[in-house]
Formats: C-alpha cells, sequence, structure tokens
C-alpha cells in the first residue's frame, strides 16, 4: 500500500488554527518600574525636593518636619552604606537613593532583613517588619460543647 499524504484540512480550519496560535500567550516582558509616571533614573536624578513633592503626604510630612538625631543619623548611614544596616529605627520613609540597599530592622525579639525594593518607595521602614505573629488555634478546649468538638478528617 502506499502512504497517503495528510490533507492540511480545510481552510476554515487553516484559518483557525492561525487565529489560535496568534492569541497564544506570549512569554511575558518584565514591567519596566515606574512610581507616580517617573522610572528609576528620573527619580535618580531629582532633587530632594522634587523626591519630596512626589512621596505620600505622611512621608512628606516626616522630611518637611525635620528629621530626628537617630533618624538622621540612619539616613545618612543607608544613604552611602554597602553592608547591611541594623536598626531599631521603623520611622524612617523610603526613598529612592535606598533602593538595593540592605537593612536589619527589629522587630521587637530579632532583627529582620530585608533588602529595598522600587515598590517600597514612600512607605516606611516598620511597615515590612512585623511586630506581631499570626495566632496559631490548636483543637477545642475542655469547656467546649458537643458539636464544637467535632474536627472534620482530612
Amino acid at each position: 500500500m502506499a502512504k497517503k499524504k495528510i490533507i492540511a484540512g480545510s481552510a476554515k480550519a487553516t484559518r483557525r488554527r492561525s487565529r489560535k496560535k496568534a492569541s497564544a500567550i506570549q512569554a511575558r516582558r518584565k514591567k519596566e518600574f515606574l512610581y507616580r509616571g517617573f522610572t528609576m533614573e528620573e527619580l535618580l536624578a531629582m532633587s530632594f525636593d522634587e523626591i519630596l513633592g512626589i512621596l505620600p503626604s505622611r512621608a512628606r510630612r516626616t522630611y518637611l518636619r525635620g528629621l530626628n538625631y537617630e533618624q538622621q543619623l540612619l539616613f545618612d548611614k543607608l544613604k552611602e552604606a554597602e553592608e547591611p544596616v541594623r536598626t531599631h529605627r521603623r520611622d524612617l520613609p523610603i526613598i529612592p537613593q535606598f533602593v538595593g540597599k540592605t537593612v536589619s530592622i527589629y522587630n521587637g525579639k530579632e532583627f529582620k532583613e530585608f533588602e529595598i525594593k522600587p515598590e517600597m518607595i514612600g512607605c516606611f521602614l516598620g511597615e515590612f517588619v512585623l511586630t506581631r505573629k499570626a495566632p496559631q488555634h490548636s483543637g477545642p478546649g475542655v469547656g467546649a460543647t458537643r458539636s464544637s468538638k467535632f474536627m472534620p478528617l482530612k
């Protein structure tokens, strides 16, 4: 027997295959980071007063009213730091010059280390290190009713 040549199909099927191929998920491109319409390069080129103009009001007020002595020390350390900076200060707003730096913040028990990312601009350092732990509940207690003692099997 001779081999038969497989026919591709009708024109309608060909169009459908091409539409399907065109609508297939494309490889995702990494979106360029924008903070209120400015790229990271533009933010780093801005003066401190221009940056204050685009920060949220609470962070802006912190800088406009003036940093206290401890905040100012941390601010200066973070601007020039190459290695991780350890601190108890949680109330310093993040500016573009801090992006890429590593900070260890005290949460009341231990120092938690994290890297500052561009998405954190305008937030305070303490927002990224939680001071409270979520409760871990066990089964029902001694005085529980019969209905609440039922624990579904997994």
